[in-house]
């Protein structure tokens, strides 16, 4: 058993080899091209896991359901830490 003092690290595997970042791209994208907010639409998802947040055009509800929340919100995060470290 882990000494509860240390820090966890939680390895992500993603389930069919498809990168957190591309799928929020090509969801982004449609989400976009359907007219939504996809800012909004992704938070929705993120925070309540339901997928009917997401536009099932393009295959994109679809595509999302492939990748854990977890790995998404991963990937926004490391690319948010990236991109503030980057603009210094």
């Amino acid at each position: 058993m882990a000494d509860i003092r240390d820090t966890q690290f939680i390895p992500i595997l993603t389930e069919g080899g498809i990168p957190a970042a591309d799928v929020l791209e090509k969801v982004y994208q449609a989400l976009v091209e359907k007219g939504y907010n996809p800012v909004n639409q992704i938070v929705g998802y993120i925070m309540s896991g339901d997928p009917t947040y997401i536009t099932s055009y393009g295959g994109a509800r679809t595509l999302i359901s492939k990748v854990e929340r977890d790995e998404i919100l991963e990937e926004l995060v490391n690319t948010y830490i990236e991109t503030k470290k980057n603009a210094r």
